[in-house]
Formats: structure tokens, sequence, C-alpha cells
């Protein structure tokens, strides 16, 4: 395995080809979540992934965590079966790290105990795109932005009326069903989309037997109205139910095992808001209200019909953003915002709120340079204020060439749970991280073969860990462990990554598109104590995937995907080993005249058994087979 990565990577390094996809000259592909306003990608100095619709059908995607763990930098792991706990870390850095946006709404859990989301109930039933900003953007997002930002684009109102629906069937009894319409009349305009996916799942528990379901049903929504040209209403909302089978730790031996314990989640998430463009669209206005409310319920039956644990987190957002542009070469961004959220998990009530305000410069002194700096404000009611930094800049020279440097902090604010909690501390400080990165990418052949390369280098500081307090500290007056004999989270951690990233893209000839990436990233646990110098906790320094794809002329597609992911410890003292593992996959779609397609596809090819948490199991071999129907 290490041999192949080392030979991937020469390859990527001579290869003379970039990117993730191949970009069309005549509609420059526009981003939204390195600023939080619409910029073409070649303005920007940041890294950023995007997959957007098409990509996500080609794929045959169900789980979007799927698909995340193809692009550079990020790695994805996950307790077992389809919706269990699925965590998403970009570039070494923490899950709960990782700030995760849903059309415009803020979804991190406050009521989980770092704050983080859970990808293992985001389908792509309505995802029409995904913008992955790797490294620490707070200046436009606030806190949880230290490692990247994944910002989620349900579909959007059409020109007419459009449908889409498909259907599928494959392993494990699954079934997963999705159907959207969208259209516009006059000054109306809306789309709506549903999905449900039932599955029989595999054991969580690698050592069980018993299977672990899942089930979801989930539908997303936006209506807009324009009471005047470029004054207008924005709606948007998302719903989704879900339950999942769980393992859990049985007595007497208190080892994963399977267990009839399950969870329920149900989330609801909402944006309202109002925007006002005038002068051409040189001024832009936008008021909006979010709301993010997420419930969560565990269930043991052989304890009774209760739930052995709840959690209720809610937050609640109020925001301007106003986006002027006095000259063709100036463009300011800027806003002010204000959130309060809280959490219940039955033992601990306990809510907070922040006050923020955000400026963003972006110039271009020629046209092939762009030019972006930025300044945060936030004002904490309980730790206080803190004041985050940004710049970035990128030179898009008419030779291919396009070259980017930034320079991006990032912080995360203790959550409720760790101020709050019977193991709370409400001294703490917020996470901190610094990073810059440079990279360099080049097309070739008109466009038909792209190549890049990014280096970065990221220290994070204060990192909040509950950490154990000895006897003596427990009668130390002024200690934060006075009357806390089962411990204290406390800014006892720090940790640093860097590494590089180097991605391909060829379409030699329009029928056949070839994408690759690989990835090396290390981290070191810097904290003071028995695991200094370590690497962090699966992290694997080494990622690969190859995507490839071919049409032939009577219309029958053909592609396939593999991915490589390294060796990696599965704890912070680096005893239990992960072993790397490579999984390839196999897809096929044929279209049935202009309205319907027959797909399928088998997962795993190899059937290649491997743990991306110790004692949890992953799918095997899997083949799925579909129906697609698309109306305009």
């Amino acid at each position: 395995m290490t041999k192949f990565f080392l030979l991937l990577s020469a390859a990527a390094i001579a290869s003379p080809a970039y990117s993730q996809t191949i970009p069309d000259p005549d509609a420059p592909e526009l981003v939204v979540t390195a600023t939080r306003a619409a910029q073409p990608l070649s303005e920007i100095g940041q890294a950023v992934t995007v997959i957007d619709r098409a990509e996500i059908e080609r794929r045959q995607t169900t789980v979007v965590s799927d698909l995340l763990a193809t692009t550079p930098g990020v790695t994805v792991t996950r307790n077992g079966t389809v919706g269990a706990l699925t965590s998403v870390r970009i570039r070494g850095a923490e899950a709960d790290q990782t700030l995760v946006v849903i059309d415009g709404v803020r979804v991190n859990d406050p009521s989980s105990t770092g704050g983080g989301f859970n990808f293992g109930n985001l389908l792509s039933s309505s995802v029409e795109r995904i913008e992955i900003l790797r490294g620490p953007n707070s200046v436009p997002w606030g806190s949880q932005a230290i490692g990247g930002v994944v910002n989620i684009i349900t579909a959007a109102p059409t020109e007419g009326v459009q449908a889409r629906a498909n259907a599928e069937y494959g392993y494990a009894d699954s079934v997963f069903a999705s159907a959207g319409v969208s259209g516009k009349s006059g000054p109306v305009s809306g789309s709506l989309t549903g999905g449900y996916l039932r599955t029989d799942g595999i054991s969580s528990a690698a050592s069980g037997t018993e299977r672990d379901g899942y089930r979801q049903y989930g539908a997303t929504g936006r209506l807009g109205v324009e009471f005047a040209p470029g004054i207008g209403l924005d709606l948007r909302g998302y719903f989704a139910d879900s339950r999942v089978a769980i393992d859990g730790f049985p007595a007497p031996d208190y080892v994963l095992a399977d267990t009839a314990e399950y969870s329920k989640t149900r989330e609801a998430y909402g944006y309202a808001g109002l925007h006002a463009n005038f002068a051409d669209g040189r001024i832009n206005n936008r008021v909006a209200f979010t709301i993010a409310d997420i419930n969560r319920d565990n269930y043991d039956p052989s304890f009774g019909s209760d739930p052995s644990f709840i959690g209720r987190g809610r937050s609640e957002r109020y925001e301007y953003q106003g986006d002027f542009r006095p000259i063709d070469q100036v463009r300011v961004v800027a806003g002010v915002e204000r959130e309060n959220s809280r959490f219940n998990d039955g033992f601990t009530f306990a809510d907070t709120g922040v006050t923020s305000v955000y400026g963003q410069l972006i110039v271009k002194p020629l046209d092939v340079l762009t030019i972006t700096g930025g300044v945060r404000n936030d004002d904490h009611d309980d730790f206080g204020s803190r004041t985050t930094f940004g710049a970035n800049a990128a030179l898009a020279l008419r030779t291919g060439t396009t070259v980017r440097a930034s320079y991006g902090e990032g912080f995360k604010a203790p959550t409720l749970y760790q101020l709050f909690s019977d193991y709370g501390n409400r001294n703490l400080d917020p996470e901190t991280a610094r990073n810059f990165d440079v990279g360099v990418d080049q097309a070739f052949l008109s466009n038909r073969a792209r190549v890049g390369v990014t280096y970065f280098n990221r220290r994070t500081r204060n990192q909040i860990d509950f950490r154990d307090c000895s006897p003596a500290e427990l009668t130390t007056p002024g200690s934060i462990c006075a009357n806390r004999p089962f411990g204290v989270y406390d800014n006892v951690a720090r940790a640093e990554a860097d590494g590089v990233e180097f991605t391909l893209a060829l379409r030699p000839v329009d029928a056949l598109t070839l994408t690759a990436n690989y990835s090396y990233i290390d981290t070191e646990n810097r904290s003071i104590g028995d695991n200094f110098g370590n690497d962090l906790a699966r992290r694997p320094r080494q990622t690969a995937s190859i995507d490839a794809d071919y049409r032939f002329a009577f219309g029958l597609s053909v592609g396939g995907t593999v991915t490589m992911v390294g060796d990696s410890f599965d704890d912070a003292a680096n005893t239990t080993r992960l072993d790397g593992y490579a999984l390839a996959g196999v897809r096929a779609e044929l279209p049935i005249g202009e309205r319907f397609a027959v797909y399928g596809r088998v997962d795993n090819l190899a059937d290649a058994r491997y743990e991306t948490i110790a004692g949890y199991g992953n799918y095997g071999r899997a083949a799925y087979g579909g129906v697609r129907l698309r109306l305009k």
C-alpha cells in the first residue's frame, strides 16, 4: 500500500494536468463558501472542491459522506452501519472543527458534546451542490471553521417546470427513493424534494451477527417571491426524521456487541430572508433569520421504554449582510450577526449567545489578480471577545496557470456541554488555529487537462479536552478541579498538521473523464503528556482516489472509483493500529428514451474487510440497481 501511494504521488507531480473537474472557460464556476458571496473560482485564493448534482447522479451516491471521502484532504469514519454516527475530518482537524452549512443555516448540533455535525443522516436526495473549503475560514463564518467548511446547497427553483425522480433496490433489502419538482411562474418560484431510505444494514459491531437497520424520510423546500425587480423574499426548509439500530457495550463483558438499542433523530432547519439589490447589482442587501433544531433520543429496551438519553439542541441566528461594489475593481462584503443557542440533555439546561461583526475587502488591482482580506470580531456572552483575521490572493494568468496563497485564522467557541455540564468549565477559552497554504494549478491541451498541488500548514492551540483531576487538585483552592472528582474540560490540547494535496483531471476526448487526487497529511499531537509527538487518532497520513467514466455514442455510461486510505491509529496513545485499505466500485447507466434511465453499481468490488474505527464493521461487496426519471 505504501509503495502504491508513493508511486501515485510521483505520477501526480509529473502529470501534465489538474483539478477535481475540468472547468468550462466560457461559464466560470461561481463559489459562495469562501466569502459568503458569489465569486468565480479563479478569484479565490483558498482551496475549494465543488461537487454538483450531475456528479452525484453519475456516482449514484446515496450518502453524502461517501462522496466527501473521495475529495482531497478529507477523511471519514463511521460507527458501522449506514445512518450510524459519521464524522468528517478536513486536513487532519477534529471532526467537531468542521463547520456544516445547509442552505445558509449553520447546522452543527449545540446539544452534542463537541458541537459537531453527524453526517450519518445527510442523504443526497435533495442536494444540488456541495462546496468543500479546506482550511480555517472564521472571518465570514465564525466559530467551528477550523478544519474547513462543508456547504450543502439543495435544489433551487428553475425556469419552467422540471421534475426528477429515482428509485433503487439493493443489498440488505435496501430501498432508496426520491422525487423533486421545481418551477417558476411570474414573481413566484419554488422547489420541493422528498426522499426515503430503508435498509436492513449490517452489524455495527464487527464481531456481531445481528443487522442494524436504518430508516429515514425527509424533505426540503424553497419558495421565492419577487415583490419588485431586485427585491424579494426567500424561504428555505429542511426536515429529516431518522431511526438507526446501534450496538452497545452490554454486561458483563462491556465490550462492543449486538444489542437491541436504537437511536432516533429529528432535524429541522429553516431560513427566512429578504433581499434588496440596487444599482444594477452594485448594492446588495440581505437580512435573514435562521433556525436549527435537533432532537436526539437513544433507547435501550433492556431498561424500559423511556429514552436512555436525550439531546435537545437549538440555535437561532439573526443576520444582515451587505455586498457593495463601488467600482469594478473593489468589492466590500460585510455583516453583523446575533446567534442564540441552547441545549438540554435531561440533566442540564443551558443557553448562550454571541454577537458578531465582520468585513471583507476584495480588490482586483489587475484583471488577473484578486486580493481578499477580512477581519471579524465575536463577542461571546461567556468567554468574551475574539478577533479573527484572514487574507488570500489568486493570480489567474492567461497561460492557464493559477497561483493561490492564503492565510486564515479559525476559532471554535466552547460548547454548551463543555461550559455548563457537570464536567463543564466556565473559564474555557476558544480553540484557535492559524493556517497558511500555497498552491498552483496548470491547464494544458486547450483546458482538457489540469494538474494542481497545494501545500498547507496549520497550528491549533487551546484545544478543549477532558482531563482527570488528581487527588491533590481536588482540594487545591482556586483549582478548576476543586470538588470535581470525575474530571473537567480544560484548554490542554495542541495539534499541528501539514501536508500536500495533488489533484488531476483529464478529458482527452469528450466521452472520457478521469480525475484523481492524493493527499499526504502529517498530524502531530503537541499536548504536553504521554501522547506528545504521536499521530492524531484516526488520521491516515495518505489517502487517494481515482475516478473514471466513459460514455458510448449510443448513450451507455460506465465508470468506476477506487479509493485508498493508508494506515492510522485508533487511539491517542497510538497502541491500536487501523490497517489501510482500498475500495473499488463500478457503475453503469443506460438511457431509455429522453426521460428514463436504468442504472446499477457494485460497491467494494473486491469485498475488502476493513475498519475506520476499531471494533466497528463496514460494508462488504454490495450491489444496487435503479431507475431514473427526468421531466423538463
